[in-house]
């Protein structure tokens, strides 16, 4: 009965991959990933033959866990930063933030290729955002600081995203790694 644990393995890691596009719209692909390693965690007892079943194990769910809590943090720091480089105000980092996610959701289908769509559409998305943002504080400064702010949070969102992408890819590996290990 050991196709249904290569099948499962098999199933998580399209699952996967899946999540790791959920990572370049913006979206918690890392902890979707992890929920779903989690549930298999919980069900491999019943889905598969054998006294000692473990696909994955709880010490590496929990460093995958704390994985994606860097790459949180990595991704928040990195687009406060680019937006706080570009001169930009809290509510300059509150659009970007917020344009970043509709951006990789309403630019995606204008740019068909998948990742790189994404990716395009939540760095224009925090540019507005975060251009919409500065424009419309009470204390807004001009087109010049609004457009600089706004480029400082398109590169901060890419550098984030980038980081946080290259965590989730480590996490995945560690994962299938340790699915198809039996």
């Amino acid at each position: 009965m050991e196709w249904m644990a290569y099948a499962l393995a098999t199933l998580f890691a399209l699952l996967g991959l899946a999540c790791l596009l959920l990572l370049a719209a913006g979206l918690p692909g890392t902890w979707v990933l992890l929920a779903i390693a989690f549930v298999i965690e919980l069900i491999d007892g019943w889905l598969l033959p054998g006294d000692t079943v473990v696909t994955f194990g709880w010490g590496l769910l929990a460093v995958c866990a704390g994985l994606a809590v860097v790459g949180e943090i990595i991704e928040g720091l990195a687009g406060a930063a680019g937006t706080r480089m570009g001169g930009g105000t809290r509510r300059g980092m509150v659009g970007a933030i917020i344009g970043g996610i509709a951006g990789a959701i309403l630019f995606t289908p204008l740019i068909p290729v998948p990742v790189l769509g994404m990716l395009i559409g939540a760095m224009l998305g925090a540019f507005a955002g975060a251009f919409i943002g500065e424009a419309t504080g009470p204390e807004a400064r001009g087109r010049q600081h609004n457009l600089r702010a706004a480029f400082g949070a398109a590169v901060g969102k890419l550098g984030g995203t980038i980081a946080k992408l290259a965590i989730g890819i480590v996490m995945w590996g560690l994962l299938v790694r340790a699915a198809f290990v039996l």
